[in-house]
């Protein structure tokens, strides 16, 4: 080594401190430990029957890889879980292809998702709309959403189901496309009328046309519509009731369209309050059900979950009378299989109960928050594992493509099940990506709304902007729609425009109104006076009298003696006695 170089001792700390290069750095993500964290904390719980849980309690496992193929051979093993709604969520519904989704839920609103704009700490809807909102106004009426679907072969439209007649025809962005038409509530004959008279319970998409679609309402009736055709329906289904005191109507509280993979005739199975569960010819004609179970549940229960298999042959049903029932197609008089089932259709209309994809198994929540797995043969549980404890699970979804499990519960929390192995995109996708940085102006705890101008009363504090933002009323959830007890518009946008007539709160002055308001001084001016000073005219030129002026007789007064002037008027004469 020469004298003159100098050497210099590295320091650790120091490099620790600088940076290691310029421009932009790229900061990677660890995935897995990302993914460790959405690990559910609770392990499945495996269901089987006694004799097969002792067999299994006195065998032990030799190959533990068994073990673990069989924990993947559902989408269980972690969740991701978001909370954009304030009351229990009723529907779900993604899109094909698994890219989007939809919530329902009965505080009158659904909201928009979209699994590539999510992070694991941003996890939250980008719109939020009521579709039942039809004017600006705090007063509007708003109603619980029944059910929300995506159209199978044209993702572009989303059907919406509120508690009211008219189902409504969305965009995937949230624009309202199609609106279809009330029927007369005053037609006996339902055939008559042009769309339901009353709420609509549910609804769904005809499995291969993407123009048509079913609606069944609580009119006792299941309309086919055309989405082209909003004005009227393209046929109407009339389910005549049998049961005793029913005068020929009950609820329609479920339907679905079913179509065989292999390729037949497509089939549309309903439920109805009284019990009872039909059947028609996909295609029609729908004058006469191909056929009819008038018990399949209990009377006047609530039958909200329903579903047909994927190869159209078997159709399960959850009904209120807390028993679940698989049904053959080709022999539909006696079910099956049956199994007891609390059901949740006392609480939620929506008690869903559906077939995997490949209908390989069935899903279904109940009332203590755990999803059941059931065997399509015999609806015994293959699988129970909690999801929301304490709180119904209410709604549920197996989307084929992303292969995992959706869940609603009655605590306004969405549950979407996955598992890294076998599920794709979706809420897998969102847990491999980088969290967003936070930024302070991301906290509305810490920032002030400017949109009402900056004053002493528009400074809040932090507890009183949180009970602000804690309101449940459409007033407190949209503060710049509508109007005020006044009349002005809540929007700080729109300027008030004063009103300008004499009798308005804002009344102008007196000589205003003389100079520019016709007739405004005849309020002052005494009728008989008014009128008196057109007696002149009205003698010398008669406006309706003129045509015969000349003809008309003058009239004579008989002259008055003096005596008469002093006697008065003539008496009446006494009768004599």
């Amino acid at each position: 080594m020469d004298d003159d170089e100098v050497f210099i001792e590295e320091d650790e700390d120091l490099k620790k401190f600088l940076p290691t290069g310029f421009g932009k750095q790229t900061k990677e993500t660890d995935v897995a430990r990302q993914l460790e964290k959405s690990k559910r904390p609770t392990a499945a719980i495996k269901e089987l029957p006694s004799e097969d849980r002792d067999e299994k309690n006195d065998s032990s496992h030799e190959d533990s890889e068994e073990d673990s193929d069989e924990d993947d051979e559902f989408p269980v093993s972690h969740e991701l879980v978001l909370k954009t709604h304030e009351r229990p969520i009723t529907t779900i519904t993604v899109d094909p292809s698994g890219s989007r989704f939809i919530t329902g839920s009965t505080d009158c609103t659904i909201k928009f998702h979209d699994f590539a704009s999510m992070t694991p700490n941003t996890l939250h809807a980008f719109k939020s709309i009521d579709p039942t909102a039809t004017k600006a106004s705090a007063s509007s009426e708003t109603h619980p959403v029944h059910h929300v679907e995506f159209n199978p072969n044209s993702p572009s439209s989303v059907l919406v189901i509120s508690a009211t007649p008219q189902a409504k025809i969305f965009s995937r962005d949230g624009e309202e496309l199609k609106e279809f038409v009330k029927g007369d509530m005053y037609l006996r004959d339902m055939h008559n009328t042009k769309g339901h008279i009353s709420a609509i319970t549910t609804g769904t998409w005809h499995p291969t046309n993407k123009d048509l679609m079913v609606t069944a309402g609580t009119d006792s009736t299941l309309r086919i519509w055309d989405v082209n055709m909003p004005l009227m329906q393209k046929d109407v289904i009339v389910h005549k009731s049998r049961a005793a005191g029913s005068a020929g109507r009950t609820r329609m509280t479920a339907a679905k369209w079913g179509t065989p993979i292999q390729g037949g005739k497509n089939l549309l199975v309903a439920a109805g309050l009284d019990g009872s569960l039909v059947m028609w010819d996909g295609d029609g004609p729908y004058s006469r059900p191909a056929a009819e179970i008038r018990e399949a549940h209990k009377r006047e229960t609530w039958t909200g979950g329903l579903d047909v298999s994927a190869d159209g042959r078997t159709v399960v049903t959850r009904g209120g009378d807390d028993l679940i029932k698989l049904w053959d197609t080709r022999k539909f008089k006696q079910p099956i299989s049956v199994v007891d089932h609390t059901s949740t259709s006392d609480q939620y209309a929506n008690t869903d109960i559906r077939f995997s994809p490949n209908s390989s198994s069935i899903i279904t929540g109940s009332t203590n928050g755990k999803l059941h797995i059931l065997n399509p043969a015999t609806l015994k549980p293959e699988l129970v594992t909690p999801v929301t404890d304490g709180s119904p699970l209410v709604t549920l979804l197996w989307h084929e493509k992303l292969n995992q499990i959706l869940t609603g519960s009655a605590n306004a929390e969405m549950h979407v099940l996955y598992n890294p192995k076998i599920s794709t995109r979706g809420a897998a996708m969102v847990m491999s990506k980088a969290p967003k940085r936070r930024h302070i102006d991301d906290d509305p705890n810490l920032t002030t709304d400017l949109s009402q101008g900056l004053s002493g009363d528009a400074i809040s504090s932090g507890d009183g902007l949180r009970a602000a933002q804690a309101g449940t009323s459409y007033a407190s959830r949209h503060p710049t729609i509508g109007l005020t007890v006044s009349g002005r518009s809540r929007d700080p946008r729109r300027p008030h425009i004063p009103m300008t007539t004499p009798f308005a709160k804002s009344q102008p002055d007196e000589q205003h109104i003389k100079n520019n308001i016709p007739l405004s001084s005849m309020r002052d001016e005494d009728p008989r006076e008014a009128l008196l000073k057109y007696a002149e005219k009205a003698e010398k030129d008669p406006m309706f009298t003129n045509a015969w002026k000349t003809t008309q007789p003058k009239t004579l007064y008989a002259d008055i003696s003096d005596n008469e002037e002093e006697e008065g008027p003539q008496k009446k004469k006494a009768r004599p006695g």
